[in-house]
């Protein structure tokens, strides 16, 4: 069993991160949430009582065991109890529809599923749909539950290429895909928190954004990397945000721009004590000069900027502190992703062709890294479609890197958009547009949104017959969609035009469709 080290004498595995600090910080506090702290002792003797529960219900190594519930402690106590055992933690995107957590559900083949109260509805609805679950587990009952197994530490290790979590980021064509994340993709980035996060033994990290995505999750474990103790968000309020900083004297925390929006934007701001802040981390879609620089000035502390997916386990890139000057002679600087880590190769290339571009021109981001996902589970042809036989991951983002290696984000090779830190493919959310009896066309576009950084616009072609009144069928069609998609999905406006616009191959030009709304715009992409 024990621990696993790298040479830096760091450990850099997922159950070595708890079975360390669990016996040797065990009354130093892991996680809080509201009132409740749970100790590194306590943590660890959790999460081995649900590896022993698990392995009860007959979970054996590699074998897949859902989450669904906003961000809680019980969270942890599965993902690393999962850990212990080797199985696989998949945690569902909770602002998905029931029809979408099943089809996800159903996609990883999980054994069990853990669900929060304020998600019994939608496992009523999924239970139809999802033939593979042996057990649902509501968090309500979840100690009682825990605590009817053994005890022991069923001492798994797991490997290079063992899965340790998978997270689900649609396809182009709307369809889920399971990123499998590996040992060997965390370790390297438990390697790398110390220095890239700047995280240590007294960090107090805020973990705000959702546990299902690699911000949350990943960002999580770095915070944890050195024993730190990790304050955990449910409820993204900004006021209660700035309470928990206050209170908990929170020292480093990653956050999507519309969070720091928000901040900006409550009384609360200028009364309370954010002294403790050392460094905010932001990424994962558009950010405002305007915004970044009033953030900067308002809350004091460092600021560093991360670019990377949940395919790379996280960043890849970072724009340290000493690179925010945004009145010094590498102003021009804010507007970029920064370089990428010492272990992580970049280049830019032809998506067409292949070819390396030189600097300065713009074609596909690729990166190649010990951080690159092992595959999308069970989609042999999408993982070589994303990752060649040299190891190269096409990241679908289109940029350039400067002759010093900074490299800028441009535009979208696909045309996801990411809204406030959420990805939304267009194909999707047009085959909900195409359901609705007024629309005989459509498409779907991200359009520049101040608190959001992008949001959803549909493009429309009436049917014939369809109401004539604009405002009256956008209201319906935007309807319709909220009924077949998460809400943070749906266009949030709809343009009604007399035909789309398509080449000769019957593509609908995207790029004109988005042109009035960027133009001025230096960046198009987080």
């Amino acid at each position: 069993m024990g621990e696993v080290r790298g040479s830096t004498g760091l450990i850099t595995s997922v159950a070595g991160v708890l079975r360390h600090w669990g016996v040797e910080r065990p009354d130093a506090p892991m996680l809080t949430l509201g009132e409740t702290t749970v100790t590194w002792g306590e943590g660890y003797e959790r999460a081995k009582r649900v590896a022993q529960s698990l392995a009860a219900c007959g979970v054996v190594p590699g074998e897949r065991v859902a989450f669904l519930d906003r961000n809680a402690i019980e969270f942890f106590e599965v993902f690393y109890g999962c850990a212990l055992l080797g199985a696989v933690s998949v945690p569902l995107n909770w602002r998905l529809a029931p029809g979408e957590l099943a089809a996800i559900t159903d996609d990883a083949g999980a054994a069990l599923l853990f669900y929060g109260p304020d998600y019994a509805e939608a496992v009523a609805e999924m239970l139809p749909e999802v033939t593979g679950v042996r057990r649902w587990v509501a968090t309500t009952g979840f100690a009682e539950w825990r605590d009817a197994g053994g005890v022991g530490d069923p001492g798994f290790e797991a490997g290079h290429d063992d899965v340790i979590t998978q997270l689900y980021t649609s396809g182009t064509t709307g369809l889920p895909k399971g990123a499998m994340i590996t040992g060997g993709n965390f370790a390297t980035i438990l390697t790398e928190a110390p220095g890239v996060f700047r995280v240590g033994d007294d960090t107090v990290s805020m973990v705000a954004m959702p546990l299902f995505h690699i911000g949350g999750v990943g960002w999580a474990l770095a915070g944890m990397s050195r024993g730190g103790h990790s304050v955990i968000v449910r409820d993204l309020d900004p006021s209660e945000v700035l309470r928990i900083i206050e209170r908990h004297g929170v020292t480093e925390t990653f956050v999507v721009p519309a969070v720091l929006l928000f901040l900006l934007g409550v009384p609360e701001l200028a009364t309370t004590d954010v002294s403790s802040l050392r460094t905010i981390f932001y990424g994962a879609s558009p950010i405002s000069e305007d915004v970044l620089v009033r953030s900067m000035a308002a809350l004091g502390c460092d600021f560093a900027q991360v670019y990377g997916l949940t395919e790379t386990t996280g960043a890849i890139t970072s724009l340290p502190p000493e690179d925010h000057d945004p009145d010094g002679p590498r102003a021009h600087l804010l507007r970029s992703a920064g370089r990428p880590f010492g272990h992580v190769e970049l280049r830019i290339v032809d998506s067409a062709t292949g070819e390396i571009l030189p600097a300065g021109s713009v074609g596909e981001v690729l990166t190649r890294s010990g951080q690159n996902m092992l595959g999308y589970w069970n989609k042999p042809d999408e993982t070589r479609a994303a990752i060649d036989q040299e190891g190269w991951f096409r990241t679908g983002d289109a940029g350039w890197l400067s002759e010093d290696g900074y490299l800028f984000l441009h535009d979208r090779i696909k045309d996801m958009i990411v809204s406030g830190g959420e990805n939304v493919y267009p194909a999707e959310v047009e085959n909900a547009l195409l359901a609705h009896a007024a629309v005989a066309d459509a498409a779907v576009i991200g359009v520049p949104d101040d608190r959001w950084g992008e949001t959803v616009k549909a493009v429309v072609v009436r049917a014939p017959g369809a109401d004539p009144d604009d405002a009256v069928l956008a209201a319906d069609i935007m309807a319709g969609t909220r009924e077949r998609l998460a809400h943070y999905k749906c266009p949030t406006s709809v343009d009604f035009v007399d035909a789309l616009p398509r080449n000769p191959s019957g593509k609908v030009l995207k790029r004109e469709l988005r042109a009035p709304y960027w133009e001025g715009r230096r960046r198009n992409i987080g």
